[in-house]
């Protein structure tokens, strides 16, 4: 399993998110696009995830929920702009708690020898935005992401 990289430059608006998967690209799509897929790798272990709405093509709706121990939730929401599979989708991505602070992510996926690059940026309305999901630890939940995402992936049936 690769480790997830980020780059998290000071006074830019932007976060990008790179790991390395070995599984090909067109599996790994399908793992981020698959709305029954997505609530096993989506977000820090210590949350469930639940997705709402998932229409992954040029003006779909998406919508994810976080839900603690607790049964407190945590919606993320956004709209797919670009769809081209397998190689990339592009959406806005906002928490429902800060709901002026959108951001505009494009997920692209490299085949690589032995594998598949995924790279997620999202640039966000401002550098305060961009360094309020950084103190929250969004890097965390990122990572966390990463590493689930590989597990499913891993447990993908092999073809004979």
């Amino acid at each position: 399993m690769s480790d997830t990289e980020f780059v998290i430059e000071p006074g830019r608006q932007d976060i990008v998110m790179i790991h390395v998967f070995h599984a090909p690209r067109e599996v790994v799509f399908r793992a981020v696009t698959d709305p029954e897929l997505v609530p096993r790798w989506w977000g820090p272990r210590f949350l469930s995830t639940r997705v709402d709405v998932m229409e992954v093509r040029r003006g779909g709706l998406w919508r994810y929920v976080n839900v603690d121990a607790r049964g407190r939730e945590y919606g993320f929401r956004g709209v797919y702009h670009d769809v081209v599979a397998p190689e990339r989708f592009v959406r806005t991505w906002e928490f429902e708690g800060t709901p002026r602070d959108v951001a505009l992510e494009t997920v692209t996926l490299e085949e690589v020898p032995g594998g598949t690059r995924y790279v997620a940026r999202s640039v966000h309305p401002s550098v305060e935005a961009r360094d309020a999901i950084v103190r929250a630890d969004g890097a965390r939940g990122g990572r966390e992401s990463m590493e689930r995402l590989a597990e499913v992936l891993a447990q993908r049936p092999t073809r004979t």
